[in-house]
Protein backbone atom coordinates (compact mmCIF):
# COMPACT_ATOMS: atom_id res chain seq x y z
CA UNK A 1 0.00 0.00 0.00
CA UNK A 2 1.42 3.35 -1.04
CA UNK A 3 1.03 6.31 1.31
CA UNK A 4 1.77 10.00 0.78
CA UNK A 5 2.69 11.86 3.98
CA UNK A 6 2.44 15.66 3.76
CA UNK A 7 3.91 17.04 6.99
CA UNK A 8 6.20 20.07 7.43
CA UNK A 9 7.70 18.89 10.75
CA UNK A 10 10.61 16.94 9.31
CA UNK A 11 11.19 14.81 12.42
CA UNK A 12 7.53 13.87 12.69
CA UNK A 13 7.34 13.08 8.97
CA UNK A 14 10.42 10.87 9.29
CA UNK A 15 8.96 9.09 12.33
CA UNK A 16 5.67 8.43 10.53
CA UNK A 17 7.54 7.22 7.47
CA UNK A 18 9.75 4.89 9.49
CA UNK A 19 6.80 3.46 11.40
CA UNK A 20 4.71 2.92 8.29
CA UNK A 21 7.65 1.32 6.49
CA UNK A 22 7.85 -1.18 9.35
CA UNK A 23 4.13 -1.92 8.90
CA UNK A 24 4.61 -2.74 5.22
CA UNK A 25 3.48 0.55 3.68
CA UNK A 26 5.40 2.19 0.83
CA UNK A 27 5.79 5.81 1.88
CA UNK A 28 6.56 9.06 0.09
CA UNK A 29 6.99 12.13 2.31
CA UNK A 30 6.94 15.83 1.35
CA UNK A 31 7.04 18.90 3.57
CA UNK A 32 4.86 21.61 1.99
CA UNK A 33 1.35 21.87 0.62
CA UNK A 34 2.27 22.81 -2.92
CA UNK A 35 4.47 19.75 -3.36
CA UNK A 36 1.90 17.59 -1.61
CA UNK A 37 -0.79 18.68 -4.09
CA UNK A 38 1.54 18.03 -7.02
CA UNK A 39 2.48 14.56 -5.78
CA UNK A 40 -1.07 13.56 -4.93
CA UNK A 41 -2.25 14.65 -8.37
CA UNK A 42 0.59 13.10 -10.35
CA UNK A 43 0.81 9.70 -8.64
CA UNK A 44 -1.64 7.06 -7.45
CA UNK A 45 -1.76 6.55 -3.67
CA UNK A 46 -3.90 4.28 -1.55
CA UNK A 47 -4.16 6.88 1.22
CA UNK A 48 -2.80 10.34 2.11
CA UNK A 49 -1.74 11.61 5.55
CA UNK A 50 -2.15 15.39 5.43
CA UNK A 51 -1.21 17.99 8.03
CA UNK A 52 -3.26 21.19 8.22
CA UNK A 53 -0.58 23.80 8.91
CA UNK A 54 1.75 23.64 5.92
CA UNK A 55 3.92 26.14 4.06
CA UNK A 56 2.83 27.01 0.55
CA UNK A 57 -0.85 26.07 0.74
CA UNK A 58 -2.46 24.60 3.83
CA UNK A 59 -3.97 21.16 4.24
CA UNK A 60 -7.54 22.40 3.79
CA UNK A 61 -6.61 23.88 0.40
CA UNK A 62 -4.74 20.74 -0.66
CA UNK A 63 -7.73 18.55 0.23
CA UNK A 64 -10.27 20.85 -1.39
CA UNK A 65 -8.27 21.18 -4.63
CA UNK A 66 -7.76 17.42 -4.87
CA UNK A 67 -11.51 16.86 -4.59
CA UNK A 68 -12.20 19.59 -7.15
CA UNK A 69 -9.83 17.79 -9.55
CA UNK A 70 -11.60 14.48 -9.04
CA UNK A 71 -8.86 12.89 -6.92
CA UNK A 72 -10.73 10.73 -4.39
CA UNK A 73 -7.79 9.10 -2.62
CA UNK A 74 -8.77 8.67 1.06
CA UNK A 75 -7.31 11.48 3.18
CA UNK A 76 -6.52 11.36 6.90
CA UNK A 77 -5.80 14.83 8.29
CA UNK A 78 -3.58 15.63 11.25
CA UNK A 79 -5.30 18.24 13.43
CA UNK A 80 -4.33 20.28 16.48
CA UNK A 81 -4.92 18.79 19.91
CA UNK A 82 -8.56 19.32 20.95
CA UNK A 83 -9.06 21.25 17.71
CA UNK A 84 -12.75 20.44 17.20
CA UNK A 85 -13.11 23.19 14.62
CA UNK A 86 -10.08 21.83 12.78
CA UNK A 87 -11.75 18.42 12.74
CA UNK A 88 -15.08 19.76 11.49
CA UNK A 89 -13.40 21.85 8.79
CA UNK A 90 -11.29 18.88 7.68
CA UNK A 91 -14.38 16.76 7.09
CA UNK A 92 -16.22 19.63 5.40
CA UNK A 93 -13.53 20.09 2.74
CA UNK A 94 -13.54 16.39 1.84
CA UNK A 95 -11.22 14.59 4.27
CA UNK A 96 -12.24 11.07 5.27
CA UNK A 97 -10.84 10.91 8.80
CA UNK A 98 -8.54 12.73 11.21
CA UNK A 99 -6.32 12.18 14.22
CA UNK A 100 -5.32 14.84 16.72
CA UNK A 101 -1.70 15.54 17.63
CA UNK A 102 -0.13 14.00 19.61
CA UNK A 103 -1.55 10.73 18.34
CA UNK A 104 -1.13 7.03 18.98
CA UNK A 105 0.79 5.42 16.13
CA UNK A 106 -1.21 2.21 16.62
CA UNK A 107 -4.43 4.19 16.07
CA UNK A 108 -2.95 5.96 13.04
CA UNK A 109 -2.08 2.66 11.37
CA UNK A 110 -5.48 1.16 12.17
CA UNK A 111 -7.29 4.15 10.69
CA UNK A 112 -5.12 4.12 7.57
CA UNK A 113 -5.84 0.44 7.00
CA UNK A 114 -9.56 1.11 7.46
CA UNK A 115 -9.44 3.92 4.89
CA UNK A 116 -7.59 1.71 2.41
CA UNK A 117 -10.22 -1.01 2.83
CA UNK A 118 -12.96 1.55 2.22
CA UNK A 119 -11.29 2.79 -0.96
CA UNK A 120 -11.43 6.10 -2.77
CA UNK A 121 -14.96 6.37 -4.09
CA UNK A 122 -16.13 9.67 -5.61
CA UNK A 123 -18.06 11.72 -3.07
CA UNK A 124 -18.40 15.27 -4.36
CA UNK A 125 -18.29 17.92 -1.66
CA UNK A 126 -20.89 20.01 -3.53
CA UNK A 127 -24.27 18.49 -4.32
CA UNK A 128 -26.48 19.32 -7.30
CA UNK A 129 -30.04 18.28 -8.04
CA UNK A 130 -31.12 20.00 -11.23
CA UNK A 131 -30.56 23.72 -10.47
CA UNK A 132 -30.49 23.18 -6.69
CA UNK A 133 -26.94 23.49 -5.36
CA UNK A 134 -25.74 22.67 -1.84
CA UNK A 135 -22.22 23.19 -0.56
CA UNK A 136 -21.72 21.43 2.81
CA UNK A 137 -18.34 23.11 3.24
CA UNK A 138 -19.91 26.57 3.36
CA UNK A 139 -23.50 25.78 4.29
CA UNK A 140 -24.71 27.65 1.21
CA UNK A 141 -27.82 26.63 -0.71
CA UNK A 142 -28.71 28.09 -4.11
CA UNK A 143 -31.53 27.55 -6.56
CA UNK A 144 -30.78 28.78 -10.07
CA UNK A 145 -27.96 30.94 -8.75
CA UNK A 146 -30.12 32.59 -6.08
CA UNK A 147 -28.91 32.03 -2.54
CA UNK A 148 -31.48 30.65 -0.10
CA UNK A 149 -31.16 31.22 3.64
CA UNK A 150 -31.59 27.95 5.55
CA UNK A 151 -31.19 27.16 9.22
CA UNK A 152 -28.47 24.66 10.10
CA UNK A 153 -31.02 21.90 10.68
CA UNK A 154 -32.90 22.66 7.45
CA UNK A 155 -29.63 22.42 5.56
CA UNK A 156 -28.82 19.08 7.23
CA UNK A 157 -32.21 17.62 6.27
CA UNK A 158 -31.91 18.87 2.69
CA UNK A 159 -28.34 17.54 2.42
CA UNK A 160 -29.52 14.09 3.49
CA UNK A 161 -32.27 14.13 0.87
CA UNK A 162 -29.82 15.39 -1.78
CA UNK A 163 -27.33 12.61 -1.04
CA UNK A 164 -30.20 10.14 -1.49
CA UNK A 165 -31.51 11.99 -4.57
CA UNK A 166 -34.32 10.04 -6.24
CA UNK A 167 -34.69 7.61 -3.32
CA UNK A 168 -37.41 7.54 -0.70
CA UNK A 169 -36.05 8.51 2.73
CA UNK A 170 -38.23 7.57 5.69
CA UNK A 171 -39.03 9.88 8.60
CA UNK A 172 -37.11 7.51 10.87
CA UNK A 173 -34.02 7.73 8.64
CA UNK A 174 -34.21 11.52 8.64
CA UNK A 175 -34.49 11.59 12.43
CA UNK A 176 -31.55 9.20 12.78
CA UNK A 177 -29.41 11.13 10.31
CA UNK A 178 -30.18 14.69 11.37
CA UNK A 179 -30.98 14.60 15.08
CA UNK A 180 -29.01 13.46 18.10
CA UNK A 181 -29.51 9.84 19.13
CA UNK A 182 -30.77 11.12 22.48
CA UNK A 183 -33.55 13.17 20.85
CA UNK A 184 -36.87 12.29 22.48
CA UNK A 185 -39.05 15.08 21.13
CA UNK A 186 -41.95 15.00 18.71
CA UNK A 187 -41.06 12.99 15.56
CA UNK A 188 -43.30 15.41 13.65
CA UNK A 189 -40.34 17.79 13.83
CA UNK A 190 -39.35 16.20 10.50
CA UNK A 191 -42.61 17.35 8.89
CA UNK A 192 -42.05 20.84 10.28
CA UNK A 193 -38.63 21.05 8.62
CA UNK A 194 -39.86 19.55 5.36
CA UNK A 195 -42.62 22.19 5.24
CA UNK A 196 -40.09 24.93 5.91
CA UNK A 197 -37.85 23.64 3.12
CA UNK A 198 -40.74 23.55 0.67
CA UNK A 199 -41.55 27.18 1.49
CA UNK A 200 -37.95 28.17 0.84
CA UNK A 201 -36.61 26.02 -2.00
CA UNK A 202 -39.81 25.17 -3.90
CA UNK A 203 -42.66 27.67 -3.55
CA UNK A 204 -40.75 30.82 -4.62
CA UNK A 205 -39.46 28.99 -7.72
CA UNK A 206 -42.71 27.30 -8.71
CA UNK A 207 -41.27 23.87 -7.95
CA UNK A 208 -42.31 20.72 -6.14
CA UNK A 209 -38.99 18.96 -5.71
CA UNK A 210 -39.62 17.48 -2.24
CA UNK A 211 -42.28 14.85 -2.75
CA UNK A 212 -44.21 12.99 -0.06
CA UNK A 213 -44.44 9.25 -0.71
CA UNK A 214 -47.45 8.30 1.36
CA UNK A 215 -46.69 5.81 4.09
CA UNK A 216 -42.99 5.71 3.18
CA UNK A 217 -41.27 9.09 3.51
CA UNK A 218 -39.91 11.83 1.30
CA UNK A 219 -38.01 11.98 -1.99
CA UNK A 220 -36.01 14.83 -3.49
CA UNK A 221 -36.56 14.89 -7.24
CA UNK A 222 -35.24 16.97 -10.12
CA UNK A 223 -38.68 17.17 -11.71
CA UNK A 224 -39.72 20.75 -12.31
CA UNK A 225 -43.48 20.44 -12.58
CA UNK A 226 -46.07 20.68 -9.85
CA UNK A 227 -47.80 17.45 -10.85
Amino acid sequence: MRVLVVEDEVRLAAAIRSGLDAEGFVVDAVHDGTEGLRQATARDYDVIVLDILLPGINGYQVCSRLRERGVWTPILMLTAKDGEYDEADALDVGADDYVSKPFSFVVLVARLRALVRRGGKPRPAALRVDDLHLDPATGICRRGGQEIALTAKEFTVLELLARRHGQVVSKREILAGCWDFAYEGDPNVVEVHISALRRKIDAPFDRRSIRTVRGMGYRLTSERGRG
